[in-house]
């Protein structure tokens, strides 16, 4: 999801709905279920960006009686058509104000906050998660590290854009999946993990826990960095703080 959204047109959505977890995405989803059933105290999810519903699923097969969100009409159309008996809701500019306070135990994010290109914006939808949550309830925030964009992987290319190297928070950054036949560029907006944190504080958020994955030799792909290389990052937060100012960087 963003305000400018490579994902909202019919060809990359057919192409992204045939993403599963395999390569470079399993390590994003694998630790996933331990980490939500030691975090989250009930059922009731909300997916931000749920894009073809791929996410959404996967919390419906762990128990989760889950609605998906987007703003990418091609995706909703795409998820619903995938699993017609879903709950899948095109939203306006990703704010939540349709949804109840105080309504879910979870909300999930994989992958939306890399399309979200302002610290304002994120603070405002973090904080559009955080009111929607029960009070134990949590956010998982499932965002590309830094170093995605400046290194190769098993699913991904970054080869042919040196000037990611250079990018700080804010940053227009390009990268290739090499698992989808869409081989066009995704735009992502770089942001770090300091600058993630205040970002959290600024929407009144406690971080809890983060998580940053890596492969196992003994896992079956053939790895490229994910071995000594985090992809990924997920961060466990809770709506525990009250906003406060913060500055970031340029």
């Amino acid at each position: 999801m963003a305000a400018i959204n490579c994902y909202n047109d019919a060809k990359r959505a057919r192409a992204y709905a045939k993403l599963e977890f395999s390569g470079t995405y399993f390590l994003a989803y694998r630790d996933l279920p331990d980490i939500l059933f030691e975090h989250a105290n009930g059922k009731k999810a909300l997916d931000f960006g749920c894009g073809a519903g791929r996410s959404t699923r996967f919390l419906k097969k762990l128990g989760f009686d889950t609605v998906g969100v987007d703003i990418a009409k091609d995706m909703i159309e795409k998820a619903l058509e995938m699993d017609p008996d879903g709950n899948y809701i095109l939203i306006k500019d990703g704010r939540l104000s349709q949804f109840e306070n105080n309504t879910y135990d979870l909300t999930l994010s994989a992958f939306a906050f890399d399309n979200i290109p302002s610290v304002e914006k994120k603070v405002d939808i973090l904080g559009d998660m955080g009111s929607i949550l029960k009070r134990d309830g949590i956010i998982v925030n499932l965002v590309s590290s830094p170093e995605i964009y400046i290194n190769e992987w098993a699913s991904f290319s970054t080869w042919g854009f040196p000037e990611n190297k250079k990018a700080k928070s804010g940053d227009k950054v390009k990268i290739i999946i090499t698992d989808i036949e869409d081989k066009r560029p995704v735009e992502d907006f770089m942001c770090t993990d300091d600058d993630y944190k205040k970002i959290f504080k600024k929407a009144g958020l406690e971080l809890v826990k983060t998580y940053k994955p890596l492969a196992r030799e003994s896992d079956t792909y053939k790895w490229v960095s994910e071995t000594s290389i985090a992809p990924w990052t997920i961060y466990v937060l809770t709506n525990k703080t009250s906003p406060g100012e913060q500055s970031f960087t340029n």
